[in-house]
């Protein structure tokens, strides 16, 4: 059985450290806990990671945010991967920072990625997680947010999310996304995530 983990972001050094890079750090956290790095391929930074019988193809679109469907089409066809074994990580700002939400699919929310995504695969029905970033921002100046650095105390809460991610990523290849959907997306303050 075979995965595509697509984790959405901007490529570039000057990106490397901002909230709408989530998607590649939650990559990076789960390449470095396997002992795996990524290569530079073809709209993409790749790399194979095999896990309980389990082979995720992990996927960092080089294609810059807004494009990124490019990339997924391309990496879901050369594997020969169906569309229920994608999962998409992005960034949420309707999110409180630090949350976690696993959906079967779902509206693009106005993220860029999402909706480069649904219209060239021509679908919602994907797996996504979406990794809250919080929306601590003056009206207006929501792009400098999410292309904005992660400030000291959100460092602080990162490791452990991350981690938690990937725990999620892992169990959406082995237990499938109902069951993963049942187990993380547990109550919490009220709020259907984690």
């Amino acid at each position: 059985m075979k995965y595509l983990i697509a984790g959405l972001g901007n490529i570039g050094s000057e990106y490397s450290n901002t909230r709408h890079n989530i998607g590649f750090m939650v990559l990076d956290a789960l390449a470095r806990a396997s002992n795996i790095s990524f290569k530079d391929t073809r709209y993409g930074f790749t790399s194979e990671l095999k896990h309980k019988g389990r082979t995720f193809i992990l996927l960092k679109p080089s294609t810059y945010m807004n494009l990124s469907g490019k990339a997924v089409s391309y990496w879901l066809q050369k594997e020969k991967i169906p569309i229920e074994n994608l999962l998409v990580i992005v960034d949420d700002i309707a999110l409180p920072l630090g949350s976690l939400r696993l959906r079967a699919g779902g509206s693009d929310g106005g993220h860029n990625g999402l909706k480069s995504i649904d219209g060239i695969l021509e679908t919602q029905n994907y797996s996504r997680l979406r990794f809250g970033i919080g929306g601590n921002f003056p009206k207006g100046y929501q792009v400098d947010y999410v292309l904005g650095e992660w400030d000291d105390e959100e460092k602080k809460l990162l490791p452990e999310r991350l981690q938690k991610a990937c725990e999620i990523v892992l169990s959406f290849g082995t237990i499938g996304i109902e069951r993963t959907m049942n187990f993380f997306n547990k109550k919490k303050n009220g709020e259907g995530e984690q």
